[in-house]
């Protein structure tokens, strides 16, 4: 698949749950030439107003698309957001390595939220709830994960359509975000790889390279001295 590159997902920049400076030790540590792609949800809520140390985490981004490809693939948090200055990065709804792997957030083969937005709304309300009483702070795709069963009907939901999608299209891999749920499986033939979310520990990167991918925690990347520059 040619140049070295590494797929990650679902930053959530704006969050506060987002693990900023994992990530912007991770793009410190990126290997000279590699290629990043940023599979979708890069941005929390693009209307909001991002912290200054935020803005730094898009600066950042800007100046490793002066260097290395960068590609920006939406993901429904941030479906047709644009950096007001982009430089050269390049955004994309999908993105495709060598008709090898199919890179897509994940959100388009989610054929279980969007028919239950009521319940979303009162999950999102009810985990609002809990966080005023005291809970424990994490982001709300963390709590859904106590419903065990309905997080893996989600989970399911998205691989087997990810899975079609990647057969209908040809390619014998495919890469997802959005279900904050980091896996590396093979189904009829198809291999499915989600890289999960930088919204808790740990965070995933799906590093390739010409001959092989290998899903990895950021932490596991930063302690090899290979890609410090």
């Amino acid at each position: 698949m040619g140049t070295r590159t590494f797929i990650t997902s679902d930053l959530h920049l704006g969050s506060p749950y987002f693990r900023r400076d994992e990530f912007l030790a991770f793009l410190r540590w990126l290997p000279e030439g590699a290629g990043l792609v940023l599979n979708g949800d890069v941005i929390d809520s693009p209307g909001a107003v991002l912290s200054v140390a935020d803005q730094e985490v898009l600066v950042q981004l800007v100046q490793e698309a002066a260097r290395r490809s960068v590609i920006w693939v939406w993901g429904n948090h941030d479906d047709g957001y644009r950096l007001p200055e982009s430089g050269c990065v390049v955004y994309a709804p999908f993105h495709t390595l060598a008709g090898q792997l199919y890179v897509a957030h994940g959100y388009v083969f989610d054929g279980v939220m969007p028919r239950h937005r009521w319940f979303i709304r009162g999950f999102r309300l009810l985990h609002s709830v809990r966080l005023r009483l005291g809970a424990r702070p994490v982001h709300v795709a963390q709590y859904a994960k106590k419903w065990l069963r309905l997080y893996r009907f989600l989970c399911r939901n998205v691989r087997q359509n990810a899975i079609e999608s990647a057969k209908a299209h040809g390619f014998p891999a495919i890469t997802c975000g959005h279900v904050h749920f980091a896996e590396d499986t093979v189904s009829d033939g198809v291999r499915y790889i989600n890289t999960g979310a930088w919204t808790e520990p740990p965070a995933y990167v799906l590093d390739v390279d010409s001959d092989r991918m290998a899903l990895r925690t950021a932490a596991e990347l930063l302690a090899t001295p290979d890609g410090r520059r």
